[in-house]
């Protein structure tokens, strides 16, 4: 069931958007090569706290960890430990926090170093799909019209989409209807109206679109071992438009 978002409601997501959104520019400053991905889950975590939320992620299913922090061919849910950040690596880091029974969600893949120009165009053509489907969340659309602005941008760019992950709802529960997939037709699916909100995250890698899960039962790679990019942001449409909760 979709369940629209009242004004008081968007209102307490705007809060748990701001901690997301801090979250993440605190990951930015810290990314780097010699920083290990625990030393970045733990940062996030602290932050989220000191704000009076709570990670949204921690102990979600049983994933141990505050952020989610995927290297290179790890598209998502990368669970944080002792690997090391290196020179060329990129690194998506993935954070939710709920505050006053709210969540925000948000993911951004940030670039260390001497990075490929080919992998730092992935970087780049990512971000540009997520603005690309928010140009296609208008109140009277359909879902449709989000999956085929990611996908014939992603495509024309001579990336792949990830079929397998999709985007989602969000608002008291993390994951809520309806799922927001980051390819599809132009003019099918629900009908987009005032209240809905999403997290819109596309997943887009170098090579092929297949993906596996590692033996964590968390951990989403790409099939071939390419690298992958993931950019998402909580948003709602509004009586004013549509707004990025976690920018």
């Amino acid at each position: 069931m979709i369940y629209l978002k009242t004004p008081t409601e968007i209102e307490r997501m705007r809060e748990s958007g701001k901690i997301v959104r801090d979250a993440l520019l605190l990951a930015d400053s810290i990314v780097r090569a010699g920083v290990t991905t625990a030393e970045i889950n733990a940062a996030v975590e602290k932050l989220i706290r000191n704000a009076g939320a709570v990670p949204s992620f921690l102990n979600y299913n049983g994933f141990p960890a505050s952020a989610c922090v995927s290297v290179n061919g790890e598209v998502v849910h990368g669970i944080p430990g002792r690997r090391i950040i290196k020179d060329g690596d990129i690194v998506s880091v993935d954070v939710g926090a709920v505050k006053n029974g709210y969540h925000g969600d948000a993911a951004r893949t940030f670039t260390v170093g001497a990075v490929k120009p080919e992998i730092l165009k992935l970087v780049r053509v990512t971000e540009e799909c997520f603005f690309k489907a928010v140009e296609s969340f208008k109140d009277g659309g359909r879902l449709g019209d989000i999956g085929e602005a990611v996908q014939r941008h992603a495509e024309g760019n001579g990336f792949s989409v990830v079929r397998a992950l999709v985007g989602h709802g969000i608002g008291r529960v993390m994951h809520e209807d309806p799922a927001v997939p980051n390819y599809g037709t132009a003019g099918h699916g629900i009908r987009l109206s005032k209240g809905l909100a999403l997290a819109i995250e596309p997943m887009i890698n170098l090579g092929s679109y297949d993906v596996r899960t590692l033996s964590d039962g968390w951990t989403v790679v790409t099939a071939d071992g390419k690298p992958s990019s993931h950019y998402e942001n909580t948003v709602v449409l509004t009586s004013n438009g549509t707004e990025i909760l976690t920018l």
